[in-house]
């Protein structure tokens, strides 16, 4: 196999911090950069994409070019152009998994592992996703303290809180949820502009009555 046969890349992006973990296991064409990776996470998982994120490769940082060195953003370090690097950047050998933050409040950071490069039949127009497990986190829910407390109120019908926590999930949540179909219909829109999010996550379908 020589390396001009090599059109993708099999990633392994788990969020951190939360057990059992939160995973999908992705196939991303190998010219796409980081700021299309981005776009590929917030799909893979549904976040909204409507707070702050960045990419950290070893000591260098790399986020949207329209906050990078902007004072203005809060940000305490320099960061470089995210469509700078591509993933045919990190060449065959395996590499150390680099890390994604998505939400500097709630802080939900994300390792990004490439298990391996692929040299499929067709070169592929979009990622897809062919493994994972478990619903993301709600958006705004509070970091990883606000969503254990989070599940705990979800979980007891009798807390104070459960009717209001459970209307503002939009009425249902269950963290096992995982419908790799309805996430590879999301990441062929991944890359469309002005992509419209699910705000919550689909409602079992009641069984028909007889």
């Amino acid at each position: 196999m020589t390396y001009r046969q090599l059109n993708a890349a099999q990633l392994r992006v788990t969020i951190t911090d939360i057990e059992p973990p939160i995973w999908r296991q992705l196939v991303v064409p190998l010219t796409w950069d980081l700021g299309m990776l981005h776009q590929v996470i917030q799909a893979a998982f549904n976040w909204w994409n409507y707070h702050m994120h960045e990419f950290r490769i070893g000591p260098l940082r790399f986020g949207p070019v329209a906050e990078t060195n902007d004072p203005s953003a809060g940000l305490d370090e320099m960061s470089l152009d995210e469509t700078s690097v591509r993933l045919l950047n990190f060449g065959q050998r395996p590499v150390p998994a680099f890390h994604y933050t998505y939400d500097f409040g709630d802080d939900w950071r994300h390792s990004v592992e490439i298990e391996e490069f692929l040299a499929l039949d067709l070169f592929p127009r979009f990622a897809t996703c062919v493994d994972g497990a478990r619903a993301r986190p709600p958006e705004d829910v509070g970091g990883v303290p606000g969503y254990e407390e989070f599940l705990e109120v979800m979980a007891d019908r009798r807390h104070d809180n459960h009717r209001e926590t459970k209307a503002w999930a939009g009425g249902h949540f269950d963290p096992e949820w995982f419908d790799l179909a309805l996430i590879n219909k999301d990441l062929k829109n991944a890359l469309k502009p002005n992509v419209q999010r699910r705000l919550y996550q689909p409602k079992p379908k009641r069984p028909a009555r007889c």
